[in-house]
């Protein structure tokens, strides 16, 4: 592969993450970057208001993936968490480096001896969180002598709060409700956990929005296997009462995946009501949104100090200047900065990557870092010392 100048990258899915990467790499001038999906309507806006070159092809078959990534020097993957596995897959198979958004519910190291035999640099669950979530744990764990815990809370939300349902969903609905029904893995005292999704409620003060709603969810991820941190958890951000909406449909039936018969046809029920809170949740033209996020790092810096805590946490809020909104820029420009790592050489590490392998390397972080703090996404790093009631 070409490093940097020249390099051809395909976008798989022009969402609203796949749109911002392809917008964020086509503004460097060093790449030649297109954009395949299967909406027309999409892919004309890209092309005729930003001159993006487009390819509509439906990819809901590998072999589909294979022939659009075939003459491709990187590929990044911006597609549902249910496609995300398979075309994660057929890209490996292909022998093409990949940046992957898709948060697909597989074990993605289950590709890893395919990729590592293909000599292919796959960096997977790369958004906010999993992602820059890792990443600040990959950081801190190899400069610290311990890491004793890690706990992030994050969240996507609009700006206005309107009734019933006060939340406009950034992606796809079905992965919204995947986060509402998927067991919630995590890490207490050393030994792995697993609670219900929703579970745990807690609220959290965050300056100048107020009190947030945090609850268990599966965003731990690769981290259960790769982080050996006696205690870990990730909770998902919604404005207060979020839980007791969600629970009442979840535990009513209304995301179960098994069919049901209703008159003559079967219904999936998940399907259906991904489809009717689309029309609910989807956040328009007109929606300003924001991304609220704390990440808390705790542990020894050297042997034989006091247990000290490194805070992150970022507010970052809907782009007046590009309309791009807060969730696609936050994932998405994490997406363009770590395929400038790859593009320039920074970063060659074949296999299955996940973002906090990246983290582990101080010029990758800081080049992450760099590159998201030039498109005004800044963390407040704070660092404290460790009360004895709380180690």
């Amino acid at each position: 592969m070409e490093k940097g100048k020249g390099m051809n990258i395909i976008v798989l899915g022009g969402g609203r993450v796949g749109t911002a990467v392809a917008l964020d790499l086509e503004r460097d001038g060093e790449y030649g970057v297109t954009v395949v999906d299967q909406s027309e309507k999409i892919l004309e806006k890209l092309h005729e208001h930003h001159g993006i070159a487009t390819l509509q092809v439906h990819l809901d078959d590998p072999r589909k993936v294979k022939r659009v990534v075939r003459r491709c020097d990187l590929v990044i993957g911006a597609l549902p968490g249910s496609m995300g596995f398979a075309t994660l897959q057929a890209v490996v198979a292909e022998g093409k480096n990949i940046v992957d958004s898709s948060f697909c519910p597989e074990d993605p190291f289950l590709l890893d001896s395919v990729a590592k035999e293909a000599k292919v640099t796959a960096v997977v669950d790369c958004g906010v969180a999993p992602g820059l979530s890792n990443m600040i744990l990959g950081h801190h764990d190899a400069m610290m002598a311990r890491v004793d815990r890690f706990e992030c809370a994050v969240g996507g939300l609009p700006v206005e709060r309107m009734p019933p349902w006060e939340y406009k969903a950034s992606f796809s609905p079905a992965d919204v409700i995947e986060v509402c029904t998927r067991p919630a893995r995590f890490v207490e005292d050393g030994t792995h956990t697993t609670r219900p999704a929703l579970s745990d409620a807690e609220l959290i003060e965050f300056p100048s929005i107020g009190r947030l709603e945090a609850f268990n969810t599966d965003g731990l991820r690769t981290l259960l296997t790769t982080m050996s941190v006696p205690n870990m958890k990730e909770k998902t951000l919604r404005y207060p009462g979020h839980i007791q909406k969600m629970a009442l449909l979840r535990d009513s039936g209304f995301f179960d995946s098994e069919p049901v018969k209703v008159g003559s046809a079967m219904v999936v029920p998940r399907e259906l009501t991904s489809k009717l809170l689309f029309a609910h949740w989807e956040l328009s033209h007109e929606d300003r949104d924001f991304t609220a996020m704390r990440v808390d790092v705790e542990g020894v810096e050297e042997a034989g100090q006091e247990p000290v805590r490194y805070r992150y946490e970022l507010l970052d809020q809907y782009d007046e200047a590009t309309n791009t909104t807060s969730m696609a820029r936050t994932t998405g420009y994490t997406c363009s900065a770590v395929t400038r790592l790859i593009g320039n050489g920074t970063y060659e590490h074949h296999g299955i990557s996940p973002p906090e392998f990246i983290g582990r390397e101080a010029k990758c972080f800081e080049s992450v870092m760099t590159d998201l703090a030039a498109r005004g996404i800044v963390f407040d790093k704070t660092k404290s010392l460790v009360k004895g009631d709380e180690e």
